[in-house]
């Protein structure tokens, strides 16, 4: 479509999506003072939440790495998207229906559009459904079945068949007016020397969805004997889908995450299935890839992992639980796990069945009840690597004993958690069968040698507000220049209301912030017409006057929380923020004035000119002070 979208319809969209909910998809949102919400910042890895969201205001700032903006920014940089892609997106979600200015210069993203290639994979999971239906769906269907799973529940999860023919979506998505560039995009097709053919064909595809419930991509599970291709074939990297942010179930599971603050990681499309028909609502998965640290920070931010110390097993922390086979494979993939348990707050399990099996087949041969209660079983993670470390030596002799001591000590001294360390020491020297402190020495010493990669992270990390190059809101006279921002940013319709506040704004001079930062905001703000002609878009138009250099710093005044925000006193508070800053001005005007008098020498015409300003300033002060 030609032309750029109209400016008002973009202004719309701003002011009517609602970022709180928009953020919340992907953050875990706790009210943090009145109309202000807080959660982890999903731009950055932390463990104290700095990320704040004004809904009021429409905007959003994390007072630890200084991202923020409205809900446009929000989606274009946490999707990935293009200005353009980011107002389509949320347009809908606006009740906004977008017009097109023709002849503007409209900047197009490299490669098709975001909306072009949802669209297609929305329509490649309806085609993938509808085939499930057919006839030669019938392996399928008995795959499914085979495995406790009938129609419903492959309606609940969106399960399709991809018919074996090599066309067959291609030219379903053909006849939808995709073109070429398109269809290459989307990572559903292959290229060879004839062109383009389907990339899944005679296997069962499970759709997958990002954390907004969008089809992304998708993973297929071979049926038929004579498919030489590997068993599971997933989507390749697309403009969509980045296997390593992706957890199929995501969507699914993200409110039971957020509410239980529990994830569940399981290793297949189906164990997720068995899981939330068994009742467990959290379960995830992988798509092709180990668990890493990408999906750590995706669960850490929906389960709100903020915690400080962790809390006892059973306690109502946090929780992850790693479900494996119990095979080679299996345990080696518990040892990749645990090497990135430190970036949880949350306490981490392994559940992994005695006879070796994956919750699906627990649901199938044994019940939902089985899955239920093999969770239930979880042992702590790190009980688990070092019982698996241990098992690796010959505890029968002195040397073994020796040998699986050294390999121990090291997770022993990685845990978190400084109190459970002499305990695991002492259960270590009893599963060894050697002295407990001998044991423990040697935990103390791989401590020390710097094996643990957890220390020092709470000291790198900047503390809440003081970001560098960020004035210092503990001098009183800084934090009013901040607030009386924040009040003509985030209430101009207060300010208004209220006469006496409104004459303390149009007294205010950019002279009158000493910070100079805040000194340039003020100006931005006086450009963008003023409290009297802040309207729709308030906010992004004082940025867009600020300049690219100050935008972070507005979108902070925007969302700082001020101390009294109910709508019937927020106007006599700004007025009162102001008058200080105001105030705090005209005394050092006075003081310059009075210097300038001296130097200028008694009678002289200089000094009864600055005699006369100072008199002014002084009676503007007294009536500010209501002397």
């Amino acid at each position: 479509m030609a032309g750029t979208i109209n400016r008002d319809d973009v202004a719309s969209v701003r002011e009517r999506a609602p970022i709180e909910q928009i953020v919340a998809e992907h953050v875990t949102l706790k009210p943090a003072g009145v109309g202000s919400m807080r959660g982890l910042c999903p731009f950055h890895d932390e463990r104290s939440p700095s990320f704040h969201v004004r809904p009021g205001v429409g905007r959003y700032h994390c007072f630890g790495c200084g991202e923020g903006g409205d809900v446009i920014d929000f989606i274009m940089k946490l999707d990935g998207m293009s200005f353009v892609e980011a107002v389509e997106y949320l347009a809908p979600r606006a009740g906004v229906e977008l017009r097109y200015e023709a002849g503007g210069q409209r900047s197009e993203p490299s490669g098709p559009q975001r909306a072009r290639l949802l669209e297609a994979h929305r329509l490649a999971a309806e085609f993938y459904r509808e085939a499930l239906d057919g006839p030669e769906a019938k392996i399928g269907r008995d795959f499914l079945t085979g495995r406790g799973f009938g129609k419903e529940a492959a309606e609940e999860f969106g399960v399709g068949y991809a018919p074996q023919g090599w066309s067959a979506l291609l030219d379903h998505l053909r006849a939808r007016n995709f073109a070429e560039p398109e269809l290459k995009a989307t990572g559903l097709f292959s290229e060879g020397q004839r062109g383009l053919y389907d990339r899944f064909r005679g296997r069962l595809v499970w759709p997958i969805r990002d954390v907004t419930g969008e089809v992304i991509g998708f993973g297929a599970r071979r049926l038929h004997e004579d498919d030489q291709g590997p068993k599971y074939l997933n989507t390749p990297e697309t403009q969509l889908y980045k296997k390593a942010q992706v957890l199929y179930g995501i969507d699914l599971a993200k409110g039971a995450i957020r509410t239980d603050r529990t994830a569940v990681v399981v290793e297949g499309y189906t164990d997720v299935m068995a899981c939330h028909l068994a009742g467990v609502k959290n379960a995830v998965a992988t798509c092709g890839t180990a668990f890493g640290e990408d999906h750590v920070k995706i669960v850490r931010r929906l389960m709100g992992d903020t915690g400080g110390a962790r809390l006892t097993v059973g306690g109502m922390g946090a929780k992850v639980v790693f479900t494996f086979d119990g095979d080679e494979a299996g345990q080696n993939a518990a040892l990749k796990s645990f090497s990135l348990d430190q970036q949880f707050l949350a306490q981490t399990f392994v559940a992994i069945d005695p006879e070796g099996l994956d919750p699906c087949d627990v649901r199938q041969q044994r019940g939902d009840e089985a899955v239920r209660a093999l969770l239930e079983a979880r042992v702590p993670l790190f009980e688990f690597v070092i019982k698996t470390t241990l098992a690796g030596h010959d505890l029968n002799t002195p040397e073994g004993r020796v040998t699986a001591l050294r390999a121990a000590a090291p997770v022993v001294a990685r845990l978190r958690d400084s109190a459970l360390r002499p305990e695991y020491g002492r259960r270590l020297a009893g599963w060894l069968g050697m002295d407990t402190d001998t044991v423990l020495a040697t935990v103390t010493r791989a401590g020390s040698s710097g094996q643990r990669p957890s220390a020092g992270e709470q000291a790198q990390r900047p503390a809440e507000g003081q970001a560098p190059g960020r004035p210092d809101r503990r001098d009183p006279m800084v934090r009013a220049e901040a607030l009386s921002l924040g009040a003509l940013l985030q209430a101009p319709e207060a300010i208004r209301a209220d006469p006496t506040a409104l004459q303390v704004a149009d007294d205010l001079v950019a002279e009158a912030f000493a910070v100079p930062q805040y000194r340039a905001v003020f100006s931005a703000i006086a450009a963008a017409g003023g409290v009297r002609a802040a309207g729709k878009d308030w906010v992004a138009q004082v940025v867009l006057e600020a300049g690219e250099d100050l935008a972070s710093i507005v979108n902070e005044l925007a969302v700082t929380p001020l101390p009294h925000d109910k709508p019937e006193t927020l106007g006599v508070y700004g007025g009162s923020v102001m008058s200080k800053v105001l105030d705090g001005h005209l005394t050092r005007r006075i003081g310059d004035l009075r210097g300038a008098m001296q130097r200028a020498g008694a009678g002289t015409e200089e000094a009864q000119r600055l005699f006369a300003e100072m008199i002014a300033m002084e009676a503007k002060r007294r009536s500010l002070r209501g002397d």
